[in-house]
């Protein structure tokens, strides 16, 4: 992982935090335990930073949801 996956990763638990109205630690929790954060958002890196926030956000979510990590 680089500077600009890090940059991303924290930018994506940052916006879900405050979307998700829950703390920093339990989205990068629910993102880490269910894989997401290792298996899409890093290696999707290249497609998903390109995409305007409002989208990003929905398509976490969405995926959160699918994953069954919220409800």
């Amino acid at each position: 992982m680089n500077a600009n996956n890090i940059d991303f990763v924290t930018y994506c638990i940052g916006n879900l935090s405050r979307r998700l109205h829950l703390p920093q630690q339990e989205v990068y929790r629910r993102l880490r335990d269910s894989g997401i954060l290792h298996s899409y958002i890093i290696p999707s890196y290249d497609v998903l930073h390109t995409f305007g926030k409002e989208y990003l956000m929905d398509d976490l979510t969405d995926y959160m949801r699918e994953k069954g990590v919220l409800s």
